[in-house]
């Protein structure tokens, strides 16, 4: 027991955190440019978040929601090491959970495991396409309550759902 606790003055409280929450930028990143991920990280210094969380997509997991072809998730996966590796100074983490799972991860598996794992408040950081593409599934009403949705990308057509929920996310800037 001795060397576990140590003595505390009374009325000592400790200091609030100063950073509080986890930014979750969601996508395949085959189409996302430094610029978007630059964004993302001027958003985690600016509001003080704890920490960015890049969450890569398996191959499977992009070929069922989008059809696209993307590179494999290796290749996608080692450009978000090496950009992370250029902004050490910055609380950044690349998420390998559809890189051990190997298979297609539904969005509401990703987003339970991110919200286990990581500090609440979430916000999703997700491209216009990907958010566009989040919003046409069934259980886009019962996440956008739960998170928060960061869009990155210009504006223009946006599903009726995210235009439902319009007080739910907003517009990188």
């Amino acid at each position: 027991m001795s060397g576990k606790y140590t003595n505390v003055p009374y009325g000592f409280e400790p200091a609030a955190p100063t950073r509080k929450g986890t930014l979750v930028f969601y996508d395949s990143f085959q189409h996302v440019t430094d610029e978007q991920l630059e964004r993302a990280a001027t958003i985690l210094d600016t509001r003080a978040f704890k920490q960015l969380v890049l969450y890569p997509l398996h191959e499977s997991t992009v070929k069922r929601m989008s059809r696209d072809a993307v590179q494999s998730f290796y290749q996608r996966e080692d450009r978000l090491h090496e950009w992370r590796r250029d902004h050490s100074s910055l609380p950044i983490r690349v998420e390998g959970l559809e890189g051990k799972r190997k298979k297609y991860t539904p969005i509401d598996s990703a987003l339970r495991h991110v919200q286990t794992e990581y500090a609440a408040p979430l916000f999703l950081y997700m491209t216009a396409e990907m958010a566009n593409l989040w919003a046409s599934f069934d259980s886009f009403t019962e996440w956008i309550k739960q998170v928060r949705l960061i869009v990155d990308g210009q504006p223009g057509e946006m599903h009726p759902k995210l235009e439902q929920y319009r007080h739910r996310w907003e517009w990188a800037v």
